[in-house]
């Protein structure tokens, strides 16, 4: 083992991660927080609106395994493929939300890592 990933993995004491791969971390745990990579989903959906329930419900597995939940949420960052998605993607936000105060958020067109992704959402959250 080399030094710097001797290193890493004492540093790492103080951090839980969630769904390790070889690139990232589906979710990791530091300092009274939760940090969610950004997430996609499943490419069989289509439409805005099943692709962001997917991606919603993913969220919502991730913060229960976290130990949290949407109403710890604290800020969310949305990508869409076409802001021509906002309305629609936003009516299933609100949905989702049922009444939650809301988590500071952005939202903005680009291009996602597989075309047929409409949406990504990446997400932090208080323990």
């Amino acid at each position: 083992m080399t030094d710097d990933i001797a290193g890493a993995r004492a540093m790492d004491q103080d951090l839980r991660r969630i769904g390790v791969g070889a690139r990232l971390s589906r979710a990791v745990i530091f300092g009274g927080s939760v940090h969610l990579s950004g997430q996609v989903p499943d490419r069989a959906l289509v439409g805005i609106e099943a692709q962001a329930r997917d991606v919603l419900a993913a969220i919502d597995r991730l913060l229960a395994e976290a130990g949290t939940g949407r109403a710890r949420l604290v800020y969310t960052q949305i990508w869409l493929a076409d802001m021509r998605d906002f309305a629609r993607m936003n009516a299933v936000w609100e949905e989702w939300l049922d009444g939650l105060p809301p988590p500071a958020r952005a939202c903005t067109q680009a291009p996602l890592a597989d075309p047929a992704y409409r949406i990504e959402i990446q997400a932090v959250a208080a323990l």
